[in-house]
């Protein structure tokens, strides 16, 4: 720039809402936004999940309202997470055709399929009893091999169901791969894959596994996910998932790592999601509760900030609210 103040005043393009809004490097719409939910086997009424205030573990019914709720809302997809009411060693009810995921995802395809995008969660954590993302070597190792079976019967499980993305989140080597081949057998060669790419072993799911039962029994899964110290790793991981064939790919957590967003972003051609986590969700409830945040301000400045990173898709329990709080303006 030659010219210098006060002829340049960067002010002028500050100076009132509208203003603003015309100049924005970043919005957030609501179609770029999809809500987690969670459908739980067994129960009657909905389960708050009180590390989670808003959230619920779901009957059938009460996902189905959930699911126009957000509809109305303008929301661009539901990923779906289930808990079974039996869990063994190999996550069987993960790829049962009559287990609450299949159940519920025919249930919303059949009633919100043409209006968003059906995705389902595929892992084993919540449905083994052991709680790691795969099957177990009897030295109580996760069998990277023997895992990647189980993932492609439940990718062609979710797909008869209903399910428009299978969003593999394990972390083992070659699941990408293993998925896109059983699907294309299977014949659902246009079901897409948004792969958890660049998923972190974080202390920010602590109320995620509250909310889908999943805490490990032994151990943790720092042998699958990655180290947070390591942002070459995950690149390598995206460019492995996608000559695999993912058709999408994900950053997890979000706000912690928005630096490895915008590497992905900056290196890859396909849609870049990235979820904000259930720590995030809490950390800003929970400060909001006690008044010490503006939480209206604080959801919409994360999300402005993941979205201003290189998040095309933004995975967020906040989904709703903020769909519809973009429609009241």
């Amino acid at each position: 720039m030659s010219a210098q103040f006060p002829v340049v005043r960067p002010r002028r393009l500050r100076r009132t809402p509208a203003m603003r809004r015309l100049v924005a490097e970043a919005q957030v719409r609501p179609s770029d936004l999809v809500l987690p939910l969670f459908v739980k086997e067994g129960i009657a009424e909905p389960q708050p999940i009180g590390s989670m205030p808003g959230v619920v573990q779901h009957t059938r019914d009460t996902l189905r309202k959930a699911a126009h709720e957000a509809v109305e809302a303008g929301v661009g997809g539901l990923i779906l997470f289930g808990i079974p009411a039996v869990k063994d060693g190999r996550g069987s009810g993960a790829d049962d055709p009559a287990g609450i995921v299949q159940k519920a995802l025919r249930d919303l395809s059949s009633e919100v399929g043409d209006a968003t995008v059906i995705m389902a969660d595929l892992c084993l954590d919540e449905y083994t009893d052991h709680g790691h993302c795969g099957i177990l070597t009897s030295s109580g190792e996760v069998d990277n091999d023997a895992t990647l079976e189980r993932y492609a019967s439940i990718a062609a499980a979710q797909a008869a169901a209903g399910a428009e993305v299978v969003a593999p989140s394990g972390m083992m080597d070659g699941q990408v791969g293993a998925i896109r081949s059983a699907l294309d057998k299977a014949g659902y060669s246009g079901v897409s894959i948004m792969a958890y790419a660049a998923k972190y072993a974080s202390a920010f799911y602590g109320p995620f596994r509250e909310a889908a039962e999943c805490a490990p029994q032994f151990g943790d899964r720092a042998a699958y996910q990655q180290d947070p110290a390591n942002a070459e790793e995950a690149l390598r991981e995206v460019m492995l998932d996608l000559d695999e064939g993912a058709d999408m790919v994900m950053v997890k957590p979000a706000l912690t790592y928005l630096d490895i967003i915008r590497r992905v972003r900056d290196s890859v051609r396909v849609p870049v999601a990235a979820y904000q986590v259930s720590g995030e969700y809490a950390m800003v409830e929970a400060a909001a509760a006690q008044g010490w945040v503006d939480r209206g301000r604080i959801i919409e400045e994360t999300l402005t900030s993941i979205r201003r990173a290189g998040a095309d898709i933004i995975l967020t329990y906040w989904a709703t609210e903020f769909g519809r709080s973009l429609a009241g303006r």
